[in-house]
């Protein structure tokens, strides 16, 4: 099986610790240092081949049996199942007596101890499946007192050694939670993370992509493209698709790099350059009267999911909902206690986004984003507008007629891509290598991702060294600091991904060069296709901390007592030189002055 590839082979890990790893923003590193005393700062772990020299690594040899236990929390991904098969033919393969034991209805089983022990008859059925069936899921936190201490006493009470919670942002933000609440408890029950969640938002320095990211983008760009093609074949009706992604819009980037389609409206550039509704409806207006004068009266246009917040007065007005919402106000007298102008603006909106609105928030405070139809007040708003611009004579083309889409349930269930296939089941090898390290509050991850699999390299870092401390006011003087979290990370509109997108972007609105990728490939040259953003993007950090280590490592051993008065002038001039250009460049970040 190729999977041996790039796995530790054998009974033995071999584990080479980096330095302590610190969070990136340095402003709220001591807010979080002091949060996580005892999971903050921890090395870098990286796990390496049998065919790798490394004189300081840690070899384990001894593995005495050990009870492990994985949940599913947060919405299913593609791959999950792949992520529990890993695990289990890693703790196998080094002990035989050793068990995984598995959560029955995610953070509701964990909490009432309900459990199915994993098994080679049990794994039959799932391995390369989509889904969660196996064990099932709940998107419940575990964030309270309460909930953190029952799931103290299930891992005590069932004398588990590690915690594997598998899922995204909020799911890792909870196991580094309960990872800092065990240690200060002396629990002997290690917790372990891993990075899988369809959005692609849990991405930083050491985590290049997220399981399910890739099959959730194919599945979607097929469907993208087959509506591509019958508005080429119809030329009639412009499609309005709202794609998943919760509140960044990672998935619609990558689905209109893939497909093709006229347009796309990022959520983060509505953000950045403050666009209200009005300036959305006139930008896509606009774009429909530059594909009619070329006698084009179709099109495609992809929403993400998370838009609704990123358009300011409509954040401002769900901001002021769910405060209402907060103070127990019910949902059919929040519109008589709005500010005047949210009362205005709720009033301007049609009947059925005003009900969305009104939908109690979710467990974050987000709006219940895939509820609220976008796509049909946009394309509401753009055909009032084109209709206004027939009357006066100043649009050419033909009647606009708008078709609205939602693609997100029809991909959630899908079977993993290959990448996906292989990524999960590689990250629960490594899970049973965090295991047997003994480590506490770390992520699994693997990087190098967009190079053959042969190459990838295994690793872990501190959950708590991915976390950020948001800051934000409430009224007109209030600053408050939140708590540590590992938040979501939006698309970088300086990264590669976005200029590829920026350079097509003319070219694929008028030019209708759509792409259809075709269905998911399990073997033949289309099998080994990778997202596209993960590709034109250089991501390998572990790789970059591993080869800085080399070369500061080199000098040390050029640079020794008794070497020529050249040389250490050379080295003194370059430290100098690097050492200052850091220092600005961190400084930047901080909004600090230099030291």
């Amino acid at each position: 099986m190729i999977y041996a590839l790039y796995v530790n082979q054998g009974t033995t890990v071999r584990v080479e610790y980096g330095d302590a790893a610190i969070a990136a923003d340095p402003a709220g590193a001591h807010v979080i240092s002091q949060a996580f005393p005892h999971t903050y700062g921890q090395p870098l772990a990286h796990f390496l081949r049998k065919t790798a020299v490394v004189p300081d690594a840690k070899v384990i040899s001894e593995h005495p049996a050990v009870r492990v236990g994985i949940v599913f929390c947060g919405r299913q991904s593609p791959g999950g199942h792949n992520v529990v098969w890993g695990l289990y033919e890693a703790i196998k393969a080094h002990n035989q007596s050793s068990k995984l034991v598995g959560f029955l209805g995610g953070s509701d089983g964990l909490l009432a101890q309900k459990t199915l022990e994993i098994t080679d008859e049990v794994l039959s059925s799932y391995k390369n499946q989509g889904g969660y069936d196996m064990l099932g899921r709940t998107k419940d936190q575990i964030r309270t007192k309460e909930q953190v201490n029952g799931a103290m006493a299930s891992c005590q009470a069932l004398k588990l050694d590690a915690l594997v919670i598998i899922g995204g942002v909020t799911s890792n933000t909870d196991a580094a939670q309960l990872a800092e609440t065990f240690a200060e408890a002396k629990c002997a029950t290690k917790v372990v993370g891993v990075p899988v969640t369809l959005n692609g938002d849990l991405k930083n320095q050491f985590v290049e992509t997220t399981v399910g990211f890739d099959t959730i983008c194919k599945v979607n760009s097929q469907l993208i493209s087959n509506v591509c093609t019958d508005a080429l074949s119809a030329e009639k009706y412009y499609y309005f698709i709202r794609l998943m992604g919760r509140k960044a819009s990672h998935v619609a980037l990558e689905c209109t790099l893939q497909s093709h389609p006229n347009m796309v409206i990022l959520g983060e550039e509505v953000a950045a350059s403050k666009l209200t509704i009005f300036d959305i409806t006139k930008q896509i207006c606009d774009a429909v009267q530059a594909r009619a004068e070329k006698d084009k009266n179709h099109g495609v246009i992809l929403i993400p999911e998370g838009l609704v917040e990123s358009i300011p007065e409509l954040y401002a007005l769900l901001q002021e909902i769910h405060g209402l919402h907060g103070r127990g106000v019910s949902a059919e007298n929040i519109s008589s206690q709005l500010s005047p102008w949210a009362s205005a603006l709720f009033e301007f909106l049609p009947p059925f986004i005003r009900k969305q609105l009104l939908l109690h928030p979710e467990s974050d405070d987000s709006a219940q984003l895939s509820q609220i139809e976008t796509e049909k007040l946009l394309a509401q708003l753009v055909e009032t507008e084109i209709n206004r611009r027939l009357k006066e004579g100043t649009y050419k083309g033909k009647k606009f007629n708008a078709i609205c889409h939602f693609f997100g349930y029809q991909a959630r269930g899908a079977l993993p891509s290959k990448f996906d296939c292989d990524y999960a089941y590689v990250l629960g090898h490594v899970c049973y290598h965090i295991i047997a390290a003994g480590l506490n509050g770390y992520m699994a991850t693997v990087t190098n991702l967009k190079s053959p699999v042969n190459k990838w390299r295994c690793g872990a870092a501190p959950i708590s060294s991915m976390m950020t401390v948001k800051r934000w006011s409430r009224g007109p003087s209030a600053t408050q600091i939140g708590k540590p979290a590992v938040h979501m990370a939006s698309v970088d509109l300086k990264g590669k991904a976005y200029e590829l997108l920026r350079q097509s972007s003319s070219s694929f609105l008028l030019e209708d060069i759509y792409r259809n990728p075709g269905p998911l490939q399990f073997e033949g040259p289309g099998a080994d296709s990778k997202p596209i953003s993960l590709c034109v993007e250089d991501q390998d950090y572990m790789g970059r901390i591993k080869k800085l280590q080399e070369y500061l490592e080199k000098v040390k051993s050029i640079v020794k007592p008794g070497c020529s008065q050249d040389v250490l002038k050379a080295a003194l001039s370059a430290m100098a030189s690097v050492t200052e250009t850091l220092n600005i460049m961190t400084s930047s970040s901080t909004g600090q002055t230099p030291l």
